[in-house]
């Protein structure tokens, strides 16, 4: 009961797990807990340039595609996330060093790309979710189409379109490992390291702290969730007063 009370208490358990076996590892021929840190640091910001495009270009898509005007666009959109899908990171990377170089740049590019369906997705699912008669109940009561998607859409999506920022998160934190076949510090390092050097303890020290991270990044989004239910919440539970309101205005106007 505890468990499905705090969906985030797993993640960050199993996270805390993973870690000590990471860091356990330090002292029996891997790599040094500092240097791990080290790394772990760098591979989350590498994880974060290229989620958080990603996560921007997605919001912005999925609100267009939407909308009246951008309703056409869709199948188009949709293409476009599913063939960033469909690529695999590794194979972005490699065809992006020859123009962009090693270090950060190929990684976050494959980052965002493959990042940006889950957003997109849920952005677009959230939005077509909402129900018509709030939507109504707003154009009744005289709101602006901002003011409609800013009062009524954006709260009532938001919990679904945070759950696709989760999906898109721990996809990025995970894939980001793949930053050091680009020449990128990441927690990948050890990992290249030990293939290289046929170490077992650096594949599994590396294996273990990506893992960590995601499921870290994961419980943490997850203990955000509460709160953005509650925004949903105070949005639904006035919905049911402003579909009166609406209603009434459309008698008086009727009369």
């Amino acid at each position: 009961m505890r468990a499905i009370a705090h969906p985030w208490l797993a993640p960050l358990l199993l996270a805390a797990l993973l870690w000590a076996l990471a860091f356990g590892l330090a002292g029996v021929g891997a790599l040094p807990a500092r240097r791990l840190a080290g790394l772990a640091g760098i591979h989350a910001g590498l994880a974060l340039a290229g989620v958080v495009p990603a996560a921007l270009l997605g919001l912005l898509l999925g609100v267009a595609v939407t909308r009246k005007m951008g309703r056409p666009l869709r199948p188009a959109a949709d293409a476009l996330a599913a063939a960033a899908q469909a690529v695999p990171p590794v194979v972005v990377v490699a065809l992006a060093v020859p123009a962009m170089g090693f270090g950060w740049g190929p990684v976050v590019l494959a980052l965002l790309l493959y990042g940006l369906m889950p957003v997109l997705r849920a952005t677009v699912a959230a939005l077509e979710a909402v129900p018509p008669d709030a939507l109504l109940a707003a154009t009744a009561l005289g709101y602006t189409p901002f003011g409609r998607f800013r009062e009524v859409e954006a709260p009532l999506a938001f919990p679904l379109v945070l759950d696709g920022l989760r999906v898109a998160l721990v996809l990025g934190v995970a894939t980001a490992a793949v930053g050091a076949l680009a020449g990128a510090a990441t927690l990948g390092t050890p990992i290249v390291l030990g293939l290289q050097n046929q170490n077992q303890l650096l594949v599994l020290q590396g294996a273990a702290a990506t893992a960590a991270l995601a499921f870290a990044a994961e419980g943490v989004l997850l203990a955000l969730a509460p709160s953005a239910r509650g925004v949903s919440a105070g949005a639904a539970s006035a919905r049911p007063e402003a579909v009166g309101q609406a209603k009434a205005v459309e008698y008086k106007a009727v009369e």
